[in-house]
């Protein structure tokens, strides 16, 4: 197990302290690195927001957040002693200068110490919680600001943002969050593709026929309907998280993995992402809906009975990506991503190119290409095929084997969770892991591009059955390439 390094001592403060985010993510996360005694005595995590309590209660509310999203062997009564003496509690209403006024006096202070704020709060909230920031004199030479997603529904709103957060924080003091660059099995592929030389030479053009990345969930839209039904599939999930995974597959070598160097390498990819326009758009992506349907045997409602409105909103969507670039050019990058599909996962298959020639009878069988997969929830591992010849003396047989590396079984340790891994890196001030704004801008550029080829192609969604893979414009997307979609067993 890598050995935990502590950080130095800091102030927290969680805006929108006493929501879910915090409660069910950012505070057991922080318990967690507690436990691994990354804090020193005197850091302090503050709890900010509207609702009237004092430090007592805002004590009393975390620690039945910890006893609700943490298990039992994690909670330990010396480790909760030491937690609940940092946590503070302040009443603060964004707009309103009062809160920040008491949060100065009791927070400010020394500019040698570490401060960050958490933005748990809605994306509108963004600027002028840094313009109160900055008013109150909050911001040292190392203050840094932590930005939840979505960062805008659109490239003109992310605009608006970055520029109203921008104008009281440097670019380097801002960390926009996807919780995907926190997986253990997402910090792997800079390991499996820069640490082995196996792979890496074939990682190309000539080498991979074509690559998938899936994140299925097999819930709905939940108590999200009504903020969904403004966002969609594309905005809520390929935007952010199905990019950034594109991103660290198709990126070229960095010259390090710190601050800038893995960021403008990801920036490369985005900016050679082929526009899809109303004429290609039909061919190139794929909108879905859920309908009625069954999860494991469970009968679930359509999306729009749980709307309880006619919506053209997408719960599902595919994309075949091409990057114009001399490493990818002509190799497809296909995306995928809805709600109530049959489980939850997110793995990524690298399909390498089949041999040029055969050597092998027909009565062999077919021989398959080769087929790396990376699995990045649940049960993290990869698995790689490999061809064989089946035991036996009778006729040659070919058969396509997996070598499956189970980081569970391999490792008899617990993985950090993502955002723990992200908050850490907030407090160490090493941006590598976050979006800088012109990433965020190049993505909602290719985005926005594909939400106005829809509306000028008139392109609506095609229902599908809850509890299945989607709808059938999906299946021709890959077909019409004489290609399939995987589903591993991993």
């Amino acid at each position: 197990m890598a050995e935990f390094v502590p950080v130095s001592a800091f102030d927290l403060i969680i805006v929108g302290g006493t929501g879910d985010l915090a409660q069910r993510k950012l505070l057991p996360s922080l318990f967690r690195r507690d436990c691994d005694n990354q804090f020193t005595d005197d850091s302090r995590i503050v709890g900010a927001s509207r609702t009237q309590m004092d430090d007592a209660a805002f004590v009393q509310m975390v620690c039945k957040a910890l006893e609700t999203y943490l298990s039992e062997e994690a909670l330990d009564d010396a480790v909760w002693k030491r937690f609940a003496a940092r946590l503070h509690y302040q009443v603060l209403d964004v707009p309103e200068s009062a809160g920040w006024q008491s949060l100065q006096q009791r927070f400010g202070g020394s500019d040698a110490r570490t401060r960050v704020f958490y933005l748990a709060t809605i994306p509108s909230l963004f600027g002028e919680t840094s313009r109160q920031i900055s008013s109150h004199g909050l911001i040292n030479g190392h203050t840094r600001i932590v930005l939840e997603k979505p960062v805008g529904r659109d490239r003109e709103t992310a605009r608006e943002i970055n520029d109203a957060v921008g104008e009281h924080f440097d670019e380097s003091q801002i960390y926009r969050i996807d919780h995907y660059l926190g997986k253990e099995t997402v910090q792997n592929l800079s390991a499996l593709r820069f640490a082995n030389s196996l792979l890496e030479p074939l990682w190309n053009r000539t080498h991979i026929d074509h690559v998938q990345i899936t994140v299925s969930e097999h819930i709905g839209t939940g108590n999200r309907t009504q903020y969904y039904n403004r966002s969609g599939a594309l905005r809520d999930m390929v935007q952010n998280h199905l990019l950034q995974l594109l991103c660290l597959v198709a990126m070229e070598p960095p010259l390090s993995l710190y601050h800038d160097d893995v960021r403008n390498e990801k920036i490369k990819v985005l900016k050679a992402l082929r526009p899809i326009t109303p004429e290609t758009v039909k061919r190139a992506t794929a909108r879905g809906q859920y309908a009625a349907g069954a999860i494991n045997g469970e009968a679930v409602p359509g999306y729009i009975d749980e709307l309880g409105d006619a919506s053209d909103t997408e719960t599902f969507v595919a994309v075949r990506a091409d990057i114009d670039n001399w490493r990818w050019s002509d190799t497809p990058f296909y995306l995928r991503t809805g709600k109530r599909l049959p489980h939850k996962a997110s793995e990524i298959v690298i399909q390498f190119s089949k041999i040029s020639h055969s050597i092998f009878p027909e009565s062999a069988g077919e021989l398959e290409a080769n087929r790396l997969i990376i699995r990045l929830q649940p049960n993290e591992g990869m698995m790689l095929t490999m061809a064989t010849k089946e035991p036996g003396p009778g006729n040659f047989q070919l058969r396509s084997l997996p070598l499956n590396l189970s980081f569970n079984e391999t490792y008899d340790v617990r993985y950090p969770d993502a955002y723990e891994r992200l908050l850490m890196e907030v407090l160490r001030g090493n941006p590598a892991l976050f979006m800088r704004r012109d990433e965020v801008d190049s993505a909602w550029a290719w985005i926005d591009q594909i939400i106005e080829s829809w509306r000028d192609a008139k392109m609506g969604v095609q229902s599908y059955v809850a509890g299945t893979w989607g709808p059938s414009d999906s299946v021709v997307l890959l077909d019409r390439d004489d290609r399939a979609w995987f589903q591993s067993d991993l």
